[in-house]
């Protein structure tokens, strides 16, 4: 029964670690250590309840619940306003993406609350729907409403014409 349990949660992981990687790199701003922490956080908090997995109907969407509560109880942390200055290393692009657009839009995300850009991620990211993203984030359906157009004014407002002068391209 033990061997049958932690197989179920390997496959489990194996399958969901990209998907949790990529919203919490979104969630963090491309913080991609931080997207890491949350990762691991989310899936060894999976794996304490995974004996109790039969009683949650579809455990990818509660990991991705525990991943964005995971990263708002960080934001909450005095030392998440913490930012190391610096330069961005150079990097090889890996898939051919336009690396000025993803800086634009990350910063453009940093700008944002973290419960706004918790439901911008779930929203338009995830392709959750409203009454998905106001129960992982505990609030009503018309607050995620009021957020998601908050935020979409906020990050058109950070973006101005810069974001047609890269979807032109």
């Amino acid at each position: 029964m033990r061997k049958s349990r932690a197989d179920g949660f390997l496959e489990f992981a194996a399958a969901r670690t990209g998907p949790l990687y990529r919203s919490a790199c979104l969630l963090t701003s491309g913080d991609t250590h931080l997207a890491e922490d949350l990762t691991q956080e989310t899936l060894g908090r999976m794996y304490a309840l995974w004996g109790r997995v039969n009683r949650i109907g579809n455990p990818a969407a509660y990991a991705q619940t525990v991943l964005v509560r995971t990263f708002l109880s960080h934001q909450r942390r005095r030392s998440a306003t913490e930012r190391p200055l610096g330069e961005l290393p150079d990097r090889a692009p890996d898939d051919g993406g336009d690396p000025a657009l993803r800086i634009a839009l990350l910063d453009a995300l940093a700008g944002l609350a973290p419960k706004d850009r918790a439901v911008v991620v779930l929203r338009y990211w995830e392709d959750r729907s409203i009454e998905e993203t106001a129960d992982a984030l505990h609030v009503s359906s018309a607050a995620v409403r009021t957020r998601s157009v908050r935020a979409l004014t906020r990050l058109r407002e950070r973006l101005g014409g810069s974001i047609t002068e890269f979807a032109a391209r």
